[in-house]
């Protein structure tokens, strides 16, 4: 069985090789990746999956915002990338750290986590955690994605138009 543990105490060069295995090396460029620049992932939500010293997996979640059309900034959660070593798929890893992250965001006092926004597969998503996109339709990001993958879980998803940016501070609007 593996532990979930503060995604801090891995060494940042194994996250990225676990990135790398997990996505590809070109994987910068896909819009997720613009909406984390400039910013830190929230550590209370960032965990990693190990068994002892072995990395199996990571989640990091990212501030970002809402500057809506009517000038209004909600506050959100960007939740991944998720990343499951390649030699441990489809056991669990990637719900479990899912589930855990979620759970997190609701219970602590973090800006935006009862906003959370993911760019994924609707059926995955949907089925394990309720994501949905009845919300993200007049969401604009900074590149390319598929509007049926931008979706939204929690009461404080915005239902109003707008781009969603990133969010220098993890305490801000």
């Amino acid at each position: 069985m593996f532990d979930l543990i503060p995604i801090a105490r891995i060494a940042p060069d194994r996250i990225e090789s676990l990135l790398d295995a997990a996505f590809g090396t070109d994987r910068h460029g896909r819009t997720a990746y613009r909406l984390r620049e400039g910013v830190t992932a929230i550590c209370d939500l960032s965990l990693a999956a190990a068994i002892g010293d072995e990395l199996l997996g990571s989640i990091q979640c990212w501030p970002v915002t809402l500057a809506a059309d009517d000038g209004t900034r909600v506050p959100m959660v960007l939740v991944g990338p998720i990343a499951v070593s390649p030699a441990h798929q489809d056991v669990g890893i990637g719900r479990a750290l899912t589930r855990a992250a979620i759970a997190r965001a609701g219970h602590g006092d973090i800006a935006g986590g009862d906003a959370l926004m993911l760019i994924g597969d609707p059926d995955y998503y949907g089925r394990f955690f309720g994501f949905t996109a009845e919300r993200t339709g007049r969401w604009r990001l900074p590149g390319p994605f598929d509007a049926h993958r931008l979706l939204a879980l929690g009461n404080g998803v915005p239902d109003k138009a707008g781009d969603v940016q990133p969010r220098v501070s993890a305490d801000a609007a």
